[in-house]
């Protein structure tokens, strides 16, 4: 986990629907109050861009020529959207199962870099607007979390990261204890 890195390119090479379907082992031990799972998730493949990219459009009120799309759902061949689809219960509110959610993906986004692809989570101004949402099918009380890139990494990049003496982030900036 602590080599896990962002990567921005990813390459045209993808997991499979069944590789993604046995990572999602990976994610089932998220931490989740009542055992709502209260998430899923949307694979865009294929012309499913395409529909992302006229609905960001839509959203931002960009017109484009025929045959032109916007770009930002291309720069992978497979975003994995991450849905936090929450249920009704008296005991978990609606912001902690939109955490769960969030560790769902995450938790994927592990997987997947394990299993040695490159990963982005990208969200964006409109990933909740009325024109995505209705391109990903959403119900009214679900969340859009945002959105997996995801590829093969670059034989050079992976050398690169290899290679990296980056140093670890220093653990006691994020710890503290509850005041006397």
């Amino acid at each position: 986990m602590a080599t896990r890195r962002s990567v921005s390119k990813v390459g045209s090479e993808t997991p499979t629907d069944a590789e993604l379907a046995a990572l999602l082992a990976a994610v089932t031990p998220v931490a989740d109050h009542k055992a709502l799972r209260p998430w899923r998730l949307i694979l865009l493949r294929g012309n499913d861009r395409i529909k992302l990219a006229e609905a960001l459009d839509a959203a931002e009120g960009v017109e484009r020529q025929p045959g032109d799309y916007n770009p930002k759902p291309f720069r992978a061949v497979l975003l994995i959207a991450i849905v936090a689809s929450p249920k009704d219960h008296p005991k978990v509110p609606t912001w902690e199962q939109h955490a769960t959610a969030v560790g769902a993906g995450h938790l994927l986004e592990l997987a997947l870099w394990q299993a040695g692809w490159g990963v982005m989570w990208r969200t964006g101004l409109l990933a909740n607007s009325t024109q995505v949402r209705a391109a990903h099918g959403l119900a009214e009380e679900e969340h859009l979390m945002g959105w997996l890139y995801v590829g093969s990494i670059d034989d050079s990049f992976r050398k690169r990261m290899l290679e990296s003496n980056r140093p670890a982030l220093d653990p006691q900036q994020f710890l503290s204890r509850i005041p006397q």
